[in-house]
């Protein structure tokens, strides 16, 4: 699951030092849109938007692992 790579994500960057103002900044964008996405899911149910909200958040989650795996090489 999601959360899981995104705990695992965030971690690696608190390990490597590479907690930078982008790094937070994209890791409260994926937990703002997970918030959202859960919001929608439990209210109307529009499963199209739920699907916005779920493939917005995985890209915000590529781009948290692109910045660890920067860091990293």
């Amino acid at each position: 699951e999601q959360p899981v790579l995104f705990y695992a994500v965030c971690l690696l960057l608190i390990l490597v030092g590479a907690e930078g103002e982008i790094a937070v900044g994209l890791a409260w964008v994926y937990v703002g849109l997970r918030v959202v996405h859960s919001l929608v899911q439990a209210t109307v149910n529009i499963v199209r938007v739920r699907f916005l909200i779920f493939i917005a958040a995985s890209l915000v989650l590529i781009g948290l692992i692109a910045v660890a795996a920067a860091a990293l090489f």
